[in-house]
């Protein structure tokens, strides 16, 4: 998805991200442009407190993740909102699912989740220096 960065001058209408581990990027506006889309899509997806929720629960359960059932009876979510949620968060990349038997299991995508949160410390702890990176602690 990302290319190593070349010397600036070669390029035009672009801009530079720095990422976690000093990893300097390359893209094209448009290129930025269609990534902050993306992302924006992904933080709408979280944008309900079930939804929210949902992604603690899968989190807690990584790897293994859980099957809709049990993440509604933990949650308190008719099946049929659960299933509503569900699609909305593997529509945007943030879970997945795999069949086993008869049953569909939801796991987090931390893949997803590690870009996301990449891009909130580029922009709040490396570009901006808006918060100082030593100041952020995992969630307790």
């Amino acid at each position: 998805m990302y290319r190593r960065q070349q010397p600036l001058t070669s390029f035009t209408n672009s801009i530079i991200i720095e990422l976690p581990k000093q990893l300097r990027v390359h893209m094209t506006i448009k290129d930025r442009d269609a990534q902050i889309s993306r992302f924006a899509d992904m933080f709408a997806a979280m944008g309900t407190d079930s939804r929210l929720r949902i992604m603690r629960l899968l989190l807690a359960a990584h790897p293994d993740g859980m099957v809709v059932s049990e993440l509604g009876s933990e949650l308190g979510i008719a099946p049929s909102t659960m299933s509503h949620h569900l699609e909305k968060l593997k529509h945007e990349g943030l879970v997945k699912v795999r069949r086993e038997g008869t049953f569909l299991w939801y796991s987090a995508s931390t893949e997803a989740l590690q870009e996301l949160l990449g891009f909130l410390y580029a922009e709040c702890c490396t570009r901006n220096k808006a918060i100082k990176p030593e100041k952020i602690v995992c969630c307790a």
